[in-house]
Order: C-alpha cells, then sequence, then structure tokens
C-alpha cells in the first residue's frame, strides 16, 4: 500500500506523513523503553485493534522507524524495536507531553494506565534533580508497576528508560500514580514530594513504609 503524503514541501508535513496517523507516535512511546514483542505491544496499547497495530507496524518498519528481528532460541519469538530515526523522535514525545499535561486532569474511570507512560515527561524532572551527582539509575516503583530511568552522567537527552526494575539501581523512588503524574508535568518538585513525604526514597537494598498521599 503506497503511502500518504500531505504533498506539501513542509518539514511539518514530512514529518506528519510518517508518524501523523493514529497510534503511531503511542507506539513509538512503548517502544522507547527497549524492544517489545507483538503481544506486549498490544497488551500496552489498549484500545488498538489486532490488524490496526499489525497494520501501522508494517506502515513504520517500511517508514525506517522500526526494526522487526528473530530472537534466538530459546525465545525464537520477533521483536519490534526502533531504528535511530525512531529513537530521535523522544524530545518530540518530551513535547508533546508538556504540551497535553494541562488536559491531563484527574484520572477518568475509563483511563487506561501503565507505570511506564509517566517515563517521559518525568526523565527531565529526575535529571534536574540528580544533575552533578551519583545517581544515575532510578528505579520508579509504583502500585500500576515498576520503570526504570537512566539519566546520562552529562545530562544530556541520551537518557533512557525501560520497563521493570533496573538490574543495579543507584536509588529507588516510591509513590503512587497521582504524585508520579504530578512531578512528571511539574505541578511540584521531586525535592517538594521528598520533603513532604508523598515520594520515598530509599536505597535499593532498603525497605520502606508507604509513602504519604498528598
Amino acid at each position: 500500500m503506497p503511502r500518504r503524503s500531505y504533498d506539501q514541501y513542509c518539514a511539518v508535513a514530512r514529518a506528519l506523513d510518517a508518524v501523523g496517523d493514529r497510534w503511531t507516535l503511542l507506539i513509538v512511546r512503548e517502544l522507547l523503553g527497549g524492544s517489545r514483542r507483538y503481544t506486549d505491544l498490544h497488551a500496552d496499547l489498549p484500545g488498538v485493534s489486532t490488524d490496526m497495530l499489525a497494520s501501522r507496524l508494517k506502515d513504520m518498519e517500511r517508514d525506517g522507524l522500526l526494526t522487526r528481528r528473530r530472537l534466538p532460541p530459546p525465545g525464537a519469538a520477533f521483536v519490534y524495536e526502533l531504528t535511530p530515526r525512531g529513537h530521535a523522535l523522544l524530545p518530540a514525545l518530551a513535547a508533546l507531553a508538556d504540551w497535553g499535561a494541562p488536559a491531563l486532569g484527574e484520572q477518568r474511570p475509563t483511563d487506561a494506565v501503565r507505570a511506564h507512560w509517566f517515563a517521559i515527561p518525568l526523565m527531565a524532572r529526575l535529571a534536574r534533580h540528580f544533575a552533578g551527582g551519583t545517581v544515575h539509575v532510578i528505579d520508579i516503583a509504583l502500585d500500576e508497576g515498576a520503570f526504570h530511568v537512566v539519566l546520562d552522567p552529562d545530562g544530556t537527552p541520551a537518557a533512557r528508560y525501560a520497563d521493570g526494575p533496573a538490574a543495579h539501581p543507584d536509588t529507588v523512588l516510591r509513590m503512587d500514580a497521582a504524585t508520579c503524574a504530578a512531578v512528571a508535568h511539574d505541578r511540584f518538585s521531586l525535592a517538594e514530594g521528598l520533603a513532604a513525604g508523598w515520594i520515598a526514597q530509599t536505597h535499593p537494598d532498603e525497605h520502606t513504609t508507604a509513602p504519604a498521599t498528598p
């Protein structure tokens, strides 16, 4: 199927030719956290049909945003992962997250949530808080699940995240989803959340009680 185009000599239009279709940027969001199997993508994109997801993945592979490869035995499953061009969309998604934050409001009963969905806007806040220090690998533990962020030592856009806890985190931050959303979208700082007891910070080997609720 030929790629649709706005047929406009404009960088914005060219970008939207590749990523303007429904679900495409959310697939990028999922793959920014690392390679994923089709079933994992489908599970973390509630609402997408199997036909739509398969079609979008084919389009994105054709447009050079992702690749598909087979895992070695005993896995032998296919996984999808972003190309460098796909990874380059991280700043665009971070900007979209900041732009969309005022519309977030309270979580609606129909709203799905995954812990790692907070990772993209949260990375800049973590980099700001831990700038110049020795903390570079951070576990974020929510009731909905866990993810981890790896900060570049120089605070550059090389920061990245992945679903699940890190093998060797430097620190662990525990909070509820509402607090994580508030920090991620700059409603209050990480330092303020820690001071108020809404966020609990521990060494990976320590145990702590649940943080307070703001």
